[in-house]
């Protein structure tokens, strides 16, 4: 017997945002994670029991095979460019998101705390893994799930549980040497920078921009195919300066309005073109990944018009 619309509202309201803060950092985007939230629920209504022990543990299987499948089908279709994760506002000051997951009135945190899971660094960093090895790594190190418990939502042996998150976190190796997490230090710090970074980009001051990256820096932007980007990562101190010097003295026209806000846990800005040329993008929102010395480590630029729709705009100021 199917669950009655009571049962289900009730499993709605009590699972809702756990359920959407593990699809969207399985998937990296908050269109999928709200897709997939429908889709368990939808066939909890078809197919679920109405008397469940434990209907969190059912819903969350139903929802990690299906964060998974949509996982496994983005991978597989071509996309133009490099790929970002979708941006999410998050506010510092305010606690935790509201779509952020709690039991008994408590945030879960494992090896990784709820803010830092949903960085750009850290999603970006989860593009390495398989789904499966994505799904495993969240619920054994965000989630704190235990490794019998990981087998039983993804109907695996517990030996094979520890053997995926094994490999998991080795290829997150690379993301431990740099990771930043979401501190208020680490994030005035990122502030400083970007704000820095932003007004030497207004002059077009390309020498200032070198000595604000490290040797190594990388930059990444997403468009989507929607508008002129980079076709691939940018990498190099040199090339990367040269890359935002071009940008110059556009908003010291007032072609572009900037506001600074909090997205994926770190300070980001947000641009309004006001009159865009050619194949330029209207809006875009620019983050950088800043080292202990204040040095930028990394730029994304997001610019998929689909994407930043999960951001409101704001009114902007020049």
């Amino acid at each position: 017997m199917a669950p009655s619309e009571e049962v289900l509202a009730g499993w709605f309201e009590d699972h809702r945002a756990f359920l959407w803060g593990l699809s969207y950092r399985i998937t990296g985007s908050a269109a999928d994670a709200d897709d997939v939230v429908q889709e368990t629920f939808i066939r909890a209504f078809q197919h679920a029991p109405e008397q469940l022990d434990d209907a969190r543990r059912w819903l969350i299987r139903v929802a990690v095979n299906a964060a998974r499948d949509v996982l496994r089908r983005r991978k597989r279709r071509a996309y133009i460019g490099p790929w970002l994760p979708t941006p999410i506002e998050t506010d510092e000051h305010e606690g935790p998101p509201s779509f952020e997951p709690t039991i008994d009135g408590r945030t879960l945190e494992g090896r990784y705390d709820l803010l830092e899971s949903v960085s750009l660094a850290f999603l970006q960093a989860l593009e390495a893994l398989t789904p499966t090895q994505r799904a495993t790594l969240l619920l054994r190190d965000v989630f704190d799930y235990s490794a019998s418990e990981v087998a039983d939502v993804l109907d695996r042996s517990e030996g094979n549980i520890r053997t995926i998150h094994h490999r998991a976190r080795r290829a997150m190796e690379s993301y431990e040497q740099h990771r930043s997490l979401p501190t208020a230090v680490n994030r005035a710090r990122t502030e400083q920078s970007l704000q820095r970074f932003l007004a030497l980009l207004s002059e077009g001051d390309v020498r200032g921009i070198e000595r604000m990256l490290t040797a190594d820096v990388r930059t990444v932007t997403d468009a989507g195919g929607e508008f002129t980007a980079l076709f691939r990562p940018l990498v190099g101190r040199a090339a990367v300066a040269r890359f935002f010097g071009q940008f110059g003295g556009a908003r010291r026209r007032g072609h572009v309005n900037v506001v600074l806000r909090s997205i994926n846990g770190f300070p980001t800005a947000d641009l309004v073109i006001e009159s865009p040329q050619g194949r330029r993008p209207p809006r875009l929102l620019l983050s950088v990944d800043v080292n202990p010395s204040g040095l930028i480590a990394g730029v994304r630029v997001m610019a998929n018009s689909h994407k930043l729709a999960a951001v409101r705009p704001r009114l902007l100021a020049s």
